[in-house]
């Protein structure tokens, strides 16, 4: 039964709050930890609680990160430690030696608990010695079984050291294996850069090999379309991609394969912007000519003055080709001997409306695909037979296109009147009719005459 005196005179004395400074009697303490600390919370684990009942046993039984005392700190073992790491604290060395310190204790009191039970027996006595005897039994049985339990345990220890020694061994092992694989990583570093320059060397030899093998895939592509008779007929694919290409002004312009005028003569190429250059830009297409360095540059004549004419041809029986020309500047330096790759590009800036190439199901523009040609007139050709000359059959061998232009001029000369004497007397209404230009053929205009591209 519980001592209400011993309880009453407990209400009385003097408490200070675990929590907080709070000091009082103890009989109000309940009450203020009620008030002031409804939830307290574990200072070790900040885990919040409902009572302060339900902290204490957290405290003395769960808290993983309370530190407490060894249970053999009686044996020396004395370190304080944390909950969680209890099981680690166990297998440390002097834990061990506290074990086996436990183990020795116990079997010297097993010893003289078995000296007193002998020394007993010996006196002889009688009744108090029949108790005796009954207690030492119980305690010998008692003794035997802690003793088993230390055997077990010393057993268990035994086992532990033997862990010990293997996983020790093992770690020996693995260290040389680090110590091993450390070399063979350091090594591979060192591999790894020696590679790394050897790349960094062939990193600039491989772009300038890229280079080379993309100016070679140039030239056997434009060897496929080389001339040697002063016309090119340039066919361009992928015209939809190259548009929007150009409208995105990641490539603004466009080359032709490079022709000559002969074996041995004038190098030139034509440049195309197809969404227009300069004050054509975003209206017309501009088209120019660009005089190349040539192999034989040294004994041709410069500056350059021969007419240059652009056709663009109508893919339809129609035939409706757009044709233009101009003479050169010889004044410009886009037609004197040219000291670089290129001459600066000069044509006609506003050679086509963008709105009629953008039509759908325009002429000009079938499967994709587009043809202009470029004509270098070393001839000196009447300008009315330049719709006749573009629309001769490309598949002709030149000498027959030039055979066919001169019958033509021939023809065309004879059919002019024979000028009539002049009368004494002229009547006053008679003029000459000039000769009509053929509807083919777009008129120049002089802003649109020998313009040099905007941008070299």
């Amino acid at each position: 039964m519980p001592d209400k005196g011993f309880k009453n005179d407990m209400k009385t004395l003097p408490i200070i709050c675990s929590f907080c400074p709070w000091n009082g009697l103890f009989k109000d303490y309940e009450e203020h930890l009620k008030i002031k600390h409804p939830n307290p919370i574990c200072e070790f684990c900040e885990e919040r609680f409902n009572s302060t009942i339900k902290l204490a046993e957290h405290k003395q039984k769960e808290c993983t990160k309370i530190t407490v005392l060894c249970p053999l700190k009686e044996f020396g073992c004395s370190e304080p430690v944390c909950r969680a790491q209890l099981p680690e604290h166990y297998l440390i060395e002097n834990h061990q030696k506290a074990i086996i310190k436990a183990i020795l204790e116990a079997n010297v009191l097993n010893e003289s608990h078995e000296r007193v039970l002998g020394m007993d027996v010996d006196n002889g006595q009688s009744a108090s010695s029949t108790m005796m005897t009954t207690t030492s039994e119980n305690i010998s049985l008692q003794m035997q079984e802690i003793y088993e339990t230390i055997n077990i345990l010393a057993g268990g220890i035994q086992t532990l050291n033997d862990d010990t020694q293997r996983l020790s061994s093992e770690s020996i092992k693995l260290q040389s294996s680090i110590e091993s694989l450390t070399q063979d990583i350091g090594s591979l570093k060192l591999n790894v850069q020696e590679q790394s320059s050897f790349l960094d060397g062939v990193k600039p030899n491989q772009e300038i090999l890229q280079q080379d093998v993309a100016s070679l895939k140039q030239k056997i592509d434009d060897l496929q379309y080389v001339s040697y008779d002063a016309t090119l007929i340039w066919k361009i694919v992928s015209f939809n991609e190259k548009m929007m290409d150009a409208q995105s002004e990641r490539q603004t312009s466009i080359y032709s394969p490079p022709f000559y005028s002969s074996p041995t003569g004038y190098k030139m190429r034509a440049r195309l912007y197809l969404n227009g250059d300069g004050n054509a830009r975003r209206t017309h297409m501009s088209l120019f000519f660009v005089l190349m360095r040539g192999p034989n540059d040294a004994i041709l004549k410069f500056p350059f003055n021969y007419r240059v004419t652009f056709c663009l041809y109508d893919q339809t029986p129609e035939q409706r080709h757009i044709i233009d020309s101009f003479r050169p500047d010889i004044r410009s330096s886009s037609f004197q001997r040219p000291r670089s790759e290129m001459n600066i590009a000069s044509g006609i800036p506003k050679f086509f409306p963008l709105a009629m190439i953008q039509q759908d199901g325009n002429s000009y523009v079938r499967d994709d695909t587009m043809f202009i040609k470029v004509m270098v007139d070393f001839n000196d050709m009447p300008k009315t037979l330049l719709p006749y000359a573009v629309s001769l059959n490309p598949g002709l061998p030149m000498y027959n296109q030039q055979l066919l232009i001169t019958q033509e001029a021939e023809r065309r000369a004879q059919q002019q009147p024979q000028p009539q004497p002049t009368p004494i007397n002229p009547p006053l209404a008679s003029t000459e009719t000039p000769l009509s230009q053929e509807p083919l053929e777009t008129d120049i205009d002089e802003d649109n005459f020998n313009a040099e591209e905007s941008s070299a």
